[in-house]
């Protein structure tokens, strides 16, 4: 199973004083360096963290993958098509929002979704939607030419019963299998950290885990490259 480190909240950091630093790129190539398969960035329309420049540096620094999460907005579409990163996953956006809430809602957006991934895809990138773990929505999603979902877990993730994390698990098993029997390839992420990562990397249809936040908090106390070993370790041990 492969491991995209989302690198937003480094960018957070630097923008809390308008500064320099901390250096979302040297973030990007210390986690390749630690074992990364993959770097992960949001590109936001208030540009709040990642910056046109970061993602323009990013593209010609990262050697493994590089996914750009972004809205179904003309003006990112437009970057998006210019810099062509590896992937772009589309999410749903709202600018009150701390970080992105839930999925996308594929079946109300379909046309415009399914428009956007045929723009990506003329130059060349793979497309992804974030969705939450919904038969209507993969169904949804099996519509718009899509390459990939990637499987909201922030239900799991945030659950504070056993019985609503195990339920929340079958509930992301059975979308997982219900999209590759779409042909559509499988990611997952939101809320992971070194706890609960276990159960969803032990799903063997899913390919690829992107998580941020845990891994930029664990590196606050012992280093980011440490904490990206820390969770490839976790999700390969499976």
């Amino acid at each position: 199973m492969r491991l995209g480190v989302n690198i937003d909240h480094v960018a957070t950091v630097r923008q809390a004083r308008r500064g320099k630093e901390p250096d979302p790129i040297a973030a990007a190539v210390i986690a390749e360096l630690a074992g990364a398969d993959g770097i992960v960035c949001h590109l936001r329309e208030d540009r709040r963290h990642i910056s046109d420049r970061d993602l323009g540096l990013l593209k010609q620094v990262v050697k493994t993958h590089l996914n750009l999460e972004m809205a179904a907005n003309p003006e990112i579409i437009s970057i998006a098509c210019t810099v062509k990163p590896d992937m772009a996953t589309l999410v749903p956006e709202r600018r009150e929002e701390i970080t992105t809430e839930g999925g996308l809602n594929v079946i109300k957006y379909c046309a415009l979704i399914k428009e956007t991934v045929a723009q990506l895809h003329s130059a060349g990138i793979v497309v992804s939607l974030f969705i939450d773990p919904e038969l209507e929505q993969v169904s949804a999603a099996s519509e718009t030419g899509t390459d990939f979902i990637e499987l909201h877990t922030g239900k799991y993730a945030d659950a504070e019963e056993v019985a609503v994390q195990e339920r929340e698990l079958v509930k992301i098993n059975e979308m997982a299998y219900a999209a590759a029997k779409l042909d559509i390839s499988v990611s997952a992420g939101h809320g992971l950290n070194y706890n609960n990562v276990l159960a969803i990397a032990r799903l063997n249809v899913i390919e690829e885990l992107n998580i941020g936040h845990s891994i930029i908090s664990r590196a606050v106390f012992i280093g980011l490259e440490q904490a990206v070993r820390d969770m490839k370790r976790l999700i390969e041990k499976q």
